[in-house]
């Protein structure tokens, strides 16, 4: 299996595979193309994620402070259980990875 294998062209909404769901994790890929949150939408998890991208580049903002996280192919990030956040914009494709643990 190669992480970057089977992504459609055309991606009318953001495309997720589990990869390992065991023992309290979750490995999930994600691909996004142009997609964001809709307006007024904020993930609020109640496991821990730790998210990277592999491709591309995004833009997280947590609602707490209004803070704004450019990542880029490479950046990661830990987000806290109940860490209101969203997906402000991604590129053309983008590949994350994503780890989300019990606490």
């Amino acid at each position: 299996m190669n992480i970057f294998d089977n992504i459609p062209q055309y991606l009318p909404e953001e495309l997720t595979h589990i990869l390992v769901n065991a023992n309290g994790i979750r490995v999930e890929r994600t691909v996004s193309k142009g997609h964001q949150s809709p307006p007024d939408f904020w993930y609020d998890q109640l496991e821990n994620e730790w998210v990277i991208i592999l491709k591309g580049s995004a833009e997280l903002r947590l609602e707490l402070n209004n803070k704004i996280i450019h990542l880029n192919e490479g950046d990661f990030v830990n987000i806290e259980a109940h860490t209101k956040h969203r997906v402000e914009w991604t590129s053309e494709e983008v590949v994350w990875l994503a780890i989300f643990y019990e606490q």
